[in-house]
């Protein structure tokens, strides 16, 4: 018995992921799962880019909204939360499609990781984020480096929050984190389609995103979002487009501060995706997004299909 077919569509922010899946979605009677870590949370719609009412209507969306930004949707959750929806869009005879370009949630569900069940230390994380802002992060980086070298090597040294959580498994369980990551078969035929688009357009359509989010009512978002309760020490709120309003609503910085932090933070995003995502990996079908990719993702998906 052959397995279900599961098409993933992944690549960088602000590439065009989200309008080529309604399109796919609408041409295969298909479903989208999102796993864009940052739009699981209510409330955060325009600086996380979520699909707008027209895109949720014209395709059935998953995993959007499902949590309040106080809330931390990690991968063991999310793998189990997208396994339930697949399932269900199974079910129904419908083409599932997992969208979204944070790569330690696409490839943790396609590559099928084992995560290592440990409940969070908060007293062990205060202390690991207390050392990081006082001696730096590059400090707590090298006593990941010494204890579990395979699994620094896969975590960029910047990222303080995955540095802190490989530690918090190595100091809960005595064994590396990366020993503690094993794989399992995924039970679905899947086809990956990658969005690429050369960084000299992609830098300004960013910018061209960015403003539009700011005209659209970002910074009112984000001082709704603390005048509710959700201070910037939230994980969700250090999210990008969000923690650099920080200043602002401190009354320490102006938006066009924020406006052009967020702007150098995103080009770092897409360098750091650019690690999970490789135009070298034989396993993505790069499309370029310069070009109208619709018809050749679909002269893949029928070909896949009829194959499956």
């Amino acid at each position: 018995m052959s397995l279900p077919p599961l098409l993933a569509i992944v690549g960088p922010t602000g590439v065009g992921k989200t309008a080529l899946a309604v399109r796919l979605a609408q041409t295969f009677d298909g479903e989208i799962v999102s796993a864009d870590s940052r739009q699981f949370y209510r409330g955060m719609d325009i600086g996380t880019a979520k699909p707008t009412r027209e895109e949720q209507a014209a395709a059935p969306h998953h995993l959007l909204d499902i949590a309040d930004p106080d809330a931390t949707i990690g991968l063991a959750q999310f793998q189990a939360l997208a396994r339930v929806a697949l399932e269900a869009i199974q079910g129904r005879g419908k083409l599932p499609l997992l969208v979204g370009g944070t790569g330690q949630y696409v490839w943790g569900f396609l590559e099928g990781w084992t995560v290592p069940e440990v409940p969070p230390n908060w007293n062990l994380r205060e202390r690991l984020y207390a050392r990081a802002e006082t001696e730096g992060g590059a400090t707590v980086f090298a006593a990941l480096e010494q204890v579990d070298p395979v699994a620094a090597a896969k975590i960029d040294p910047r990222n303080v929050r995955r540095v802190i959580r490989a530690l918090e498994v190595y100091y809960a369980t005595g064994r590396p984190f990366s020993e503690a990551q094993t794989k399992s078969p995924l039970p679905y035929r899947t086809l990956i389609l990658g969005l690429y688009l050369d960084r000299d357009l992609l830098y300004p359509r960013l910018d061209a995103r960015i403003d539009a989010m700011l005209a659209a009512g970002l910074a009112d978002e984000v001082r709704r979002l603390v005048a509710q309760g959700y201070s910037f020490d939230l994980p969700s709120m250090t999210a990008l487009g969000y923690g650099e309003f920080a200043p602002v609503v401190r009354g320490e910085g102006s938006v066009a501060d924020a406006v052009a932090l967020i702007k150098r933070h995103t080009r770092r995003f897409v360098r750091q995706q650019g690690a999970w995502f490789k135009r070298t990996d034989p396993r993505i079908h790069w499309l370029d997004a310069a070009m109208d990719p619709y018809p050749q993702a679909v002269a893949l998906v029928r070909a896949w299909l009829a194959s499956c």
